[in-house]
């Protein structure tokens, strides 16, 4: 096992156009490291410049303290699992698992307990031999995370390796990985646009966009405490506003239309205007709040009903509260909220930085 480091890598094609300009990163030994960003962010790219595939324009690469930019792939020791599983049709479940055990020449007996052994892990066993025509898109994804592994790689890479799945075979093997991986302790890096997906599975994640990182964190950090306004969006939802930072009496305010909200946590900042981030979850019912906000509509979720409401500084905000046997709020329904504002989160005007981070 090996951690990955990468020092200022950079990915040109055709020779001028740069997808990955210079990128630096950590991802530690034994985690599970997704990279998460919209499509053409240059995750897949770096996946690829990792695993070989791709060459490296600039920077180095390095599993542990072995440098591979110019190793070949098969050198690499890697185990891969694709979006479109690349197993075998021809060849039984079992053989499947057992091919690259074969590639490396490895005594029969050795591989059949290997082999074995990683049918059973991925509770594959009684289908050892079927045909992958025979099995369920999971099952089939198994099969491939199955073979991945039986080679004992130093690095897993998984490419959007559930997007061809249902949603509920999909949250079934998100799991799967999740506990597999921490079983084996293998290193991981896995490729995702679904932030859902991403915070469920990972140990850490990586943001991009434009072939930059935006940051890197564990996934409550991302989610509370996101370094720019590209990440709070696109992390989880959140209502973007643009508002005032002032200061009364001495202390921050926030300034959101003709509503004002202290913000003692941000009196070292200096007035300003700022774009602000509340998560659906931070508006908050209150009989006496300071927001009066009307009713739009309302989306019933089964444990939570989301709430889409106008307000004095926002054509329309939605709200999250978790759903009870009472009727819900109807359109035109005026109430009035109050915000949890230790988790707001204020980005610089332009919504490069996160104030909370220059006072904190």
């Amino acid at each position: 096992m090996s951690d990955i480091r990468i020092e200022h890598a950079k990915k040109v094609y055709d020779g001028h156009t740069t997808v990955i300009s210079d990128l630096s990163l950590v991802m530690p030994d034994g985690g599970l490291f997704t990279l998460l960003g919209p499509s053409g962010c240059g995750k897949t790219t770096l996946l690829r410049m990792i695993a070989g595939f791709n060459t490296i324009e600039g920077g180095d690469f390095y599993f542990g303290d072995t440098r591979i930019n110019d190793m070949e792939p098969s050198k690499r020791n890697i185990g891969m699992v694709f979006q479109n599983y690349a197993i075998f049709p021809h060849l039984t479940v079992r053989d499947n698992v057992a091919f690259g055990l074969k590639q490396r020449k490895v005594p029969k007996d050795e591989m059949r307990q290997r082999t074995d052994e990683y049918l059973r892990l991925m509770q594959i066993d009684q289908f050892a031999e079927r045909k992958p025509d025979q099995l369920s898109g999971g099952q089939q994804q198994r099969v491939a995370l199955a073979r991945a592994l039986v080679i004992n790689p130093d690095v897993l890479l998984m490419d959007e390796p559930l997007s061809n799945l249902d949603a509920k075979l999909r949250l079934e093997m998100r799991q799967v990985i999740r506990e597999i991986q921490h079983r084996v302790g293998i290193t991981t890096v896995y490729v995702t646009h679904d932030q859902e997906e991403a915070m469920a599975i990972s140990d850490k994640i990586a943001v991009m966009n434009h072939g930059d990182i935006q940051q890197v964190g564990v996934p409550k950090e991302l989610y509370h405490r996101p370094h720019n306004e590209f990440v709070a969006t696109f992390i989880g939802k959140t209502n973007m506003m643009d508002a005032k930072l002032v200061h009364e009496g001495g202390h921050a305010a926030l300034v959101l239309g003709g509503v004002s909200l202290p913000m003692p946590q941000l009196d070292g900042c200096a007035s300003q205007d700022v774009r602000v981030s509340v998560r659906p979850e931070e508006f908050i019912k209150c009989p006496d709040g300071p927001i009066e906000a009307t009713v739009i509509d309302s989306v019933y979720l089964g444990s939570s009903t989301d709430y889409f409401m106008s307000t004095g500084f926002a054509e329309k905000i939605q709200v999250t509260e978790e759903s009870t046997f009472e009727e819900n709020l109807r359109p035109g329904e005026k109430i009035r909220l109050r915000v949890n504002t230790s988790k707001i989160n204020v980005f610089t005007a332009d919504g490069a930085r996160n104030l909370a981070e220059e006072v904190g």
